[in-house]
């Protein structure tokens, strides 16, 4: 009887192996799915949940290893956290040359904003309005790390966020659900491309779903509560553009929803990803999300691996719950074999999708290594995408941009900083090649002015925070001398400049993953070392790093010039020096709100009002304000200077009414007032303004990126259907209702012309 049954299994894999030379269409891929799960065990179907972290491996040393065991037996699907192509071509080697049925390994890693060419960190490059760049930054992402020998990124994070308390902000596009879904749908385009079996392709994974953003307190891992009507109009979103756009895996994030955490959660995992939004890729926990049930106190872990294959996850990060539980779960009569096997389906359809049954070793070509990583072209377009992620929130007195003559100084703990250039989850950036502030302007100007340098401070006064705040091989060199010695020099080396330049801000890893701030302010120390600047007289420009919205109201007032650069990428020195001398005209708008202080958090432009709406000059008793602060927002959703100068005439519209069949276009002419070229960011937004439930005060519906020579004049138009009017009511049915509709266009969210119309 064995002797049959291994020629039969024999047999069966010599037939499948014919047919993994079929064209990859759906239902080939149906059919070789088919064939391979029919020679599969129970214990190899649980093998291809599991997802472990290869950790780091010296070429050489890969078999001898746990983890090479276990893909020996056909206990991995996958594996992430491995690099280069020597390191991925021995593990996935055991997996096609030793294992039973010969299933190749899914390769996964972040590739978040880059790969060694890195890009500015997501929430700076959202804020460059331009699909088309995010779209070649995501392109050139999977170039790179396709050619390492990577499949699969963990990208993009679309995680709505309006608390910049909360670290992963800056991992994401910020507060707004329309630009979120657009950049979504970007950034999937760009990983995927139209052939995910291309070898420079690799499959997207949207994250965290869902909900993650809105984390209590602005507290990393924290719970989120929140009602189902503003899940789906303002937090689901971008999760489904994703989807909509044939993201290929979603991942699940660590909150709980409804008191279940999403890891489990089947009302969202199955009810609304899979039955609503029609998904049909492969969901993953994010690392060690299943165990960590237990701590959220729904089970141990046998309990919580089945909840979690029975709400539709379908790979396990790390847990290993999956993998050590399922079979006797299965015995228990917990969980059925043909969950697992549809859980296992959908794992090797995503390898067959991504070409690894045709050509296992498809990613894993030497000479794309050496000849498609971290080119000049692709540093070349890092550095100018870089640029356009810049925000210019204040330029009083034009200081901006400056000559490149006299002397310049150039102080503060982010001025030589190369290693933090490249800001958080940057973990293929090659550090020692990152172009640091200084290195940027040295190289501007050349032997055409003088760059003096003094770091002025360290990064914060407490040790202890500052090494919290420079992980991963991103340290400060703190500087032993007493702060006032350090202020000391930054001023003596500034009074005899010509103008001030102070970098200064957040470390790269003082915003990310498990990097929640409670004050939000540039540190102290730094504070101390710019008001010394302040008072040498001379003109202060500040090049600020962050990785989240800051409290700047102090700053606000105090400095005449603040260019926000965020965490430019590998290239971010020769970026702030294209913008600071004027060689690019910094075109960045905000996609967060930036509050004045801490207590106004959580605030975003596209709020409700209240029964008792601030109606006058603040403060009013008994209306909707603080006694110590405005409402206002220090710089609003959508902000951002330029070089030159925008006006934007009345609205036109081409009725003043529309049926639900019909388009309604709205049009405005925008002029380039000032003396140089520049681009601009034409934004329209809506308000409905009688709904049967309560509607916010604005919501943005579309925008346009456009260029505009000095005194050049162009007509924007945008076309409004009735999806653009549409929300989700009190039912959770999409519909849109007639009534009348404010429409407002403009350069931001708060300066804007107004027009009105009506849906009949």
């Amino acid at each position: 009887m064995k002797i049959i049954k291994f020629v039969s299994v024999a047999i069966a894999i010599v037939l499948f192996a014919s047919c993994t030379k079929k064209e990859n269409t759906i239902s080939s891929i149906d059919k070789r799915v088919d064939s391979l799960i029919s020679l599969m065990t129970l214990e190899e179907k649980i093998g291809q949940l599991n997802l472990p972290s290869a950790g780091a491996f010296v070429t050489g040393s890969v078999e001898s290893s746990d983890i090479a065991k276990k893909i020996e037996q056909g206990k991995v699907g996958g594996l992430f956290n491995i690099k280069t192509v020597a390191n991925i071509r021995e593990m996935q080697k055991i997996a096609v040359e030793k294992s039973r049925l010969k299933i190749p390994l899914i390769f996964g890693m972040d590739v978040i904003h880059g790969y060694e060419s890195v890009f500015p960190i997501p929430l700076g490059l959202s804020c460059s309005w331009d699909m088309k760049l995010i779209e070649r930054s995501a392109r050139i992402a999977a170039t790179e790390a396709s050619a390492d020998g990577i499949n699969w990124t963990f990208s993009p994070m679309v995680d709505i966020s309006r608390d910049p308390r909360w670290g992963r902000i800056s991992e994401g596009s910020g507060e707004d659900p329309y630009l979120g879904s657009q950049i979504a749908k970007a950034m999937v385009t760009g990983f995927q491309g139209n052939d995910l079996s291309a070898n420079n392709t690799i499959m997207s994974c949207v994250k965290h779903y869902a909900l993650y953003g809105a984390s209590e307190a602005g507290r990393d891992y924290n719970t989120v509560d929140m009602s189902h009507n503003r899940m789906y109009n303002e937090y689901f979103p971008p999760y489904k553009a994703a989807v909509d756009a044939g993201v290929g895996s979603v991942m699940a994030s660590f909150n709980e929803i409804d008191g279940i955490p999403a890891t489990a959660n089947k009302w969202l995992l199955t009810e609304v990803l899979r039955n609503q939004w029609g998904f049909n890729g492969f969901l993953v926990s994010d690392y060690t999300g299943v165990s960590e049930m237990i701590n959220h106190g729904i089970g141990d872990l046998q309990t919580v691996s089945a909840r979690a294959l029975d709400a539709g996850l379908d790979m396990d990060m790390v847990s290993e719950g999956l993998l050590t539980t399922l079979g006797k779960s299965v015995s228990d009569g917990i969980v059925t074999e043909q969950q697992i096997t549809e859980a296992c389906r959908r794992i090797l359809e995503a390898k067959f999708k991504l070409g690894l049954f045709d050509n296992p070793y498809k990613y894993c070509d030497d000479s794309r290594a050496k000849s498609e990583v971290f080119t000049d072209a692709n540093r070349a377009e890092a550095r100018s995408t870089a640029a356009q992620s810049f925000v210019l929130l204040k330029n009083a007195n034009n200081i901006l941009p400056i000559k490149k003559s006299g002397t310049i100084a150039l102080v503060g703990p982010l001025a030589d900083a190369k290693e933090n250039m490249t800001g958080t989850w940057s973990v293929a950036a090659r550090f020692s090649e990152s172009i640091s502030v200084l290195e940027g302007l040295k190289k501007a100007v050349g032997t055409d002015a003088q760059i003096v340098y003094a770091k002025g401070s360290n990064l914060t006064e407490d040790e202890v925070l500052e090494n919290n705040s420079t992980l991963f091989g991103k340290g400060l060199h703190r500087d032993k001398r007493t702060a006032a010695q350090l202020r000391e020099e930054a001023v003596r080396i500034a009074q005899g400049a010509d103008v001030i330049i102070a970098a200064v801000g957040e470390a790269a890893e003082m915003s990310g993953e498990a990097a929640s701030r409670s004050n939000i302010e540039v540190p102290e120390i730094q504070r101390e070392l710019i008001q010394a600047l302040v008072k040498t007289g001379k003109p202060v420009v500040l090049v600020l790093f962050t990785g989240r919205p800051l409290a700047l109201a102090w700053e606000d007032k105090n400095v005449s010039t603040i260019l926000n650069v965020w965490f430019g990428g590998s290239e971010a020195g020769d970026a702030i020096a294209d913008v600071v001398f004027g060689d690019v005209n910094p075109s960045g708008k905000l996609s967060t709100t930036f509050p004045q202080n801490v207590g106004q958090v959580p605030i975003y432009y596209a709020h409700k009002n209240t029964g008792r709406p601030l109606s006058g000059p603040w403060f009013q008793k008994f209306q909707s304000n603080y006694l110590d602060v405005s409402n206002e927002p220090l710089y609003p959703f959508g902000f951002g200077l330029s070089y030159t100068t925008y006006s934007y005439s009345d609205i036109k519209l081409s009725s003043p009414g529309m049926n639900a069949s019909d388009s309604l276009v709205v049009s405005v002419d925008v002029t380039n007032t000032g003396s140089r070229e520049g681009k601009e960011v034409v934004q329209l937004y809506i308000r409905d303004i009688i709904g049967t439930i309560t509607r916010p005060v604005k919501e943005l519906k579309a925008f346009e990126k456009i260029y505009l020579a000095a005194g050049e004049t162009k007509t924007v138009k945008f076309t409004l259907h009735q999806s653009d009017l549409s929300f989700y009511n009190a039912d959770l049915k999409f519909v849109a209702e007639p009534g009348e509709f404010h429409v407002f266009v403009g350069g931001n969210s708060r300066d804007v012309k107004q027009a009105s119309f009506v849906l009949k």
